[in-house]
């Protein structure tokens, strides 16, 4: 996916990224797209450190001017994260989690359940079972319950084990 292959672009770097909480990343276009900061904070300014002390006063010509106060020890944290999942390959990391999905899945077939169809997904969603949600993170597997739905998501951090243990709760 290339930055500027549509309008605006904005994501986290929470979760698949697995970088901390509090960490986002923005690409707009260059006149902005007709966005006008709300919140903006002394990084925002051409020159942040004339905003220190008061309000920004000349927002920066870049999309800087919609950052707030940043959050260093977050962006440390997503450096290592960021670094780990290009060592290890975008393909090889998305490969992994398919494969535990896919675990789960065929596990879930041999106990009489069908989840949602979702190929090519690491997230699994079954039907009917949410309700067991309380019960799995009582036995340590946090997983959610959406509208009744039970959902597992599936990544770097998991492994083969996780998804049986997951099936050896849901089966007793």
């Amino acid at each position: 996916m290339e930055a500027d292959a549509d309008d605006f672009l904005a994501a986290v770097g929470f979760k698949w990224l697995m970088g901390p909480h509090g960490a986002a990343f923005f690409v707009a276009p260059q006149d902005f797209g007709g966005l006008t900061p709300l919140l903006a904070g002394w990084v925002a300014g051409e020159v942040p450190w004339d905003s220190c002390y008061g309000p920004v006063e000349q927002l920066a010509r870049s999309a800087r001017r919609f950052d707030i106060s940043p959050a260093l020890f977050t962006y440390a944290g997503l450096r290592a994260s960021l670094a780990l999942v290009e060592e290890l390959g975008v393909d090889a990391v998305h490969a992994h989690d398919l494969a535990l999905a896919d675990r789960f899945r065929a596990g879930l077939d041999g106990l009489g359940h069908a989840p949602v169809s979702a190929p090519g997904s690491a997230i699994v969603s079954v039907p009917g079972l949410g309700h067991r949600q309380g019960e799995l993170s009582r036995a340590g597997i946090e997983v959610s319950d959406r509208a009744g739905n039970l959902r597992a998501a599936f990544h770097l951090y998991n492994t083969p084990a996780d998804v049986d243990r997951l099936l050896d709760v849901l089966s007793g």
